[in-house]
């Protein structure tokens, strides 16, 4: 079952179109990515998903039916990445206001913020102010307030901006529960190795268009280039083959790129019959990165995803 679906969603301001006949489906449970150069009308999406905005054209339904930005917004929890905490306030007293805003009662917000506090261990902040906290500790505190009325839906836009390893590893662990326990979340992010190691499921847009759907795993093989990796003790200084081409010389054997036609097969019996005692030989599929770049490049946005 699909949680939300959004249906040819068109969104202009002026004569710009931020979102341009966009669709896809994020099933109930998954982890979704939401990827894309800046500009390329992800926050749009997300505003219109949080009925912040309103579609020009097209439809939203959210758990079964069209979305109702009055009532179901209650389901959905939004972590922008313009974080949206009242820093003269404090923590304890926040939490409880925002989770009443949701919809809990006063009992069922406290008992929900006692677990979570536990959980990230900011008992003791219940009388600090934000303004008090370090960008991680306001990280913390954004999450939990995001997830406290135990959303449907849960948004979130760089959870893991300021956030130390440590941190960053409970929060992923916590998104993990989350989505095991039933909620269906939303990731916006611009690391794409973060993208990979989470999420099940991306969306690509770019220029307010769709131009990548599918499964991570899918998308991967989907653009990979014949690339494998070679290990061995000793290679022969030379390769004359009109098999493979080497890519690079890595630590410990080759980087190669089979022809069309060539089969692993091939490959292997061509080292086996120069004596090469192969350690170990394994395909080698493209990051999420390096696709990112492909298809944007040429774009100006596009340079903000260069690797280092």
């Amino acid at each position: 079952m699909n949680l939300l679906e959004a249906q040819h969603l068109k969104k202009y301001f002026a004569d710009q179109k931020a979102v341009d006949d966009v669709s896809f489906s994020i099933p109930q449970g998954s982890i979704f990515g939401l990827l894309g150069p800046n500009g390329a009308g992800k926050t749009t999406l997300i505003r219109m998903i949080t009925g912040i905005f309103y579609p020009d054209s097209g439809q939203i339904n959210f758990n079964g039916r069209p979305f109702d930005p009055v009532n179901d917004t209650i389901g959905i929890g939004y972590m922008p990445e313009e974080r949206g905490l009242y820093k003269k306030m404090k923590i304890g007293e926040q939490a409880l206001y925002l989770a009443q805003l949701k919809g809990l009662s006063k009992a069922e917000a406290m008992k929900n913020i006692k677990v979570w506090f536990e959980k990230f261990e900011m008992q003791s902040w219940w009388n600090k102010k934000v303004e008090d906290l370090s960008k991680g500790m306001s990280q913390k505190l954004q999450f939990v307030t995001t997830v406290l009325h135990n959303p449907k839906l849960i948004i979130l836009d760089e959870p893991f901006s300021g956030l130390d390893p440590v941190n960053a590893n409970l929060i992923k662990d916590e998104i993990f529960n989350l989505a095991k326990n039933g909620s269906t979340i939303i990731f916006s992010t611009h690391r794409m190795e973060q993208v990979e190691e989470i999420c099940d499921h991306i969306i690509l847009v770019n220029k307010g268009k769709k131009i990548l759907d599918g499964t991570v795993k899918q998308v991967r093989h989907d653009f990979k280039e014949n690339q494998f990796s070679i290990a061995a003790q000793t290679l022969p200084e030379h390769l004359h083959t009109h098999i493979f081409k080497v890519e690079k010389h890595t630590a410990d054997g080759l980087l190669i790129r089979l022809e069309d036609g060539v089969s692993n097969n091939d490959v292997l019996q061509y080292f086996i019959g120069q004596g090469v005692q192969i350690q170990a030989f394994n395909e080698v599929l493209p990051s999420l990165n390096d696709i990112f770049i492909k298809l944007v490049e040429g774009t100006p946005q596009a340079r903000q995803f260069q690797p280092a």
